[in-house]
């Protein structure tokens, strides 16, 4: 087993056997977990629902929607808990969801330039799209226009990451030697970016 293999495969197992086993509800489910601020990356989900498509087990369509869908149910809960418990119940305790007071402090900014448009396009930025129903629910943003600009935003998010898995499927064999040819390198880029991203997070939890 490679070191690539040996980093991601516990990861990529759970994704593609839960999309392998309930097909498009899979990919909801998935999506619906990293939408409440649970680890579990797009990035990896939507790929391999694409490549399910590039197999003919679902369109791209399909796969897209269901992503969409699932960013939408995800975001629910994260919503209501930010509309119900307030800015004083996140910042206490917004450090076991992953969010800081700076995350909170630039969704105030985003939403003061854009107003709730700034959910559409938060849904299309990497990382803050994970994060951004808390602070949507305390600032009382209108739950419809939330969950439209969430859905559009997603799906808008969905198709490309899907087209991607589905033309790596039809070049696997090719990707798989790249792969492993150069599994060493990957892996230490994936690590340096995600140390990276972790230490300026956490620094601002540590403040919060």
């Amino acid at each position: 087993m490679s070191i690539l293999d040996s980093v991601l495969v516990p990861i990529v197992g759970f994704i593609e056997h839960t999309i392998t086993i309930m097909g498009p509800l899979g990919v909801s489910l998935l999506m619906a977990i990293e939408s409440c601020n649970i680890p579990l990356p797009s990035e990896a989900i939507l790929p391999f629902a694409g490549y399910l498509v590039s197999k003919g087990v679902m369109s791209i369509h399909i796969a897209a929607f269901a992503g969409a869908f699932g960013c939408v149910l995800g975001s629910i809960p994260s919503y209501y808990l930010g509309y119900f418990g307030g800015r004083p119940f996140v910042e206490k305790y917004g450090k076991w969801f992953l969010i800081s007071k700076h995350d909170l402090e630039m969704a105030d900014k985003w939403e003061q330039k854009y107003g709730n448009l700034a959910f559409f396009i938060c849904r299309m930025l990497p990382i803050v799209r994970t994060f951004i129903s808390l602070p949507a629910g305390i600032l009382k943003a209108d739950v419809k226009q939330f969950l439209t600009f969430t859905f559009l935003g997603s799906l808008i998010w969905s198709y490309p990451l899907v087209y991607v898995g589905m033309k790596l499927g039809e070049h696997s064999e090719v990707l798989k030697a790249f792969w492993h040819k150069f599994d060493l390198a990957i892996v230490l880029v994936l690590l340096v970016l995600g140390v990276l991203y972790l230490i300026n997070h956490f620094k601002h939890l540590k403040e919060s």
